[in-house]
């Protein structure tokens, strides 16, 4: 009989090659089935099997979790063991659902925090006043090239709305400037277009200008696809992306709580602000059900009452007629 891990194993070519989950999905569902495993292999004294799945055992594996976890953790867990469950009752293997009386922990949604318009606007020129590392022999006309970069980057994921891991995967191709557009690949593999607006486009067309001079200092090497390159001249990764951001909103907000997901809720959350349609903005971020969408409807409620304020009659004090 095969044994769990082998299982595992074709749960994972699955998850790769069929449903084509993005990487970093395919290892958070195999390392907390693995995880599984492990606890089922000690408790077994041998190689687990699917049947030795049960309620019983998922429920002390999880509550053995639960006092060192997260709630989120715990619900991410049980998202992946159902999913495993339901590929291994499409495949044949399992005749009943193990963990079909299996209930998640409910989460606490908790609402995005948007910058507030001025201080995206002193973020988008952060890193002109970001103090940087002095470098030998540099001419005094010579351009900041990471300044141009990061500018770039903070423009596209304000004025684009992109998730941290689309603007790392963008390539050179995926930029169309004349046609004021990017090709981006989301969750799922799920292609869509986003425009590009004034300020993104010439902030991209000043660091495609510089970008051939970014090269490995030692090698001359340069990533040839990548649309973002670091000092190196390698694609920049997502945590790279991280770090300069948080360090452009510390010098733009004096928070360091600023990170690249903040600038697609603030995105989302100034364009409804500004009049336009839930389905437009949901388009733009690439969100699959409106009702994700819709948590922005929560963040504009300031925006909700002032437009209120001004033009329902009885907010304004005025009488109805008898």
């Amino acid at each position: 009989m095969p044994t769990l891990a082998e299982r595992l194993e074709a749960f994972k070519s699955h998850l790769t090659h069929e449903r084509r989950a993005s990487p970093r999905t395919v290892e958070a569902y195999l390392r907390d089935l693995e995880a599984m495993a492990s606890w089922l292999r000690a408790r077994c004294e041998r190689e687990p099997t699917l049947e030795d799945v049960t309620l019983l055992r998922v429920r002390g594996w999880l509550g053995e979790r639960a006092r060192a976890n997260k709630t989120t953790t715990t619900a991410r867990n049980v998202s992946s063991l159902r999913a495993f469950v339901r590929y291994a009752r499409r495949e044949g293997w399992l005749r009943e659902d193990p963990v079909a009386l299996l209930r998640a922990p409910k989460l606490r949604r908790k609402l995005p925090r948007p910058l507030s318009v001025p201080d995206a606007g002193r973020l988008m020129d952060a890193p002109d006043a970001l103090p940087g590392k002095p470098r030998r022999r540099q001419e005094p006309h010579t351009v900041d090239l990471m300044v141009v970069r990061d500018r770039a980057i903070l423009e596209l994921l304000y004025g684009s709305g992109l998730r941290v891991s689309e603007l790392a995967g963008l390539d050179l191709s995926h930029v169309d400037l004349p046609g004021r557009s990017a090709r981006v690949l989301g969750k799922g593999s799920r292609e869509r277009v986003v425009p590009l607006g004034a300020e993104t486009l010439e902030a991209l067309e000043a660091w495609l200008r510089h970008r051939p001079t970014v090269k490995n200092p030692r090698t001359g090497a340069q990533d040839a696809r990548a649309l973002f390159l670091s000092r190196r001249g390698a694609r920049l990764t997502v945590r790279q992306v991280q770090r300069l951001v948080k360090a452009h909103g510390l010098e733009a907000t004096g928070a360091t709580t600023v990170h690249p997901h903040a600038l697609r809720h603030s995105c989302a959350t100034h364009m409804l602000d500004g009049g336009a349609d839930l389905r437009v903005i949901q388009e733009l971020l690439g969100h699959v059900s409106l009702s994700t969408t819709q948590r922005y409807t929560h963040v504009s409620m300031d925006q909700l009452m002032k437009v209120y304020d001004r033009a329902h009659p009885l907010a304004r004090g005025t009488k109805r007629e008898p």
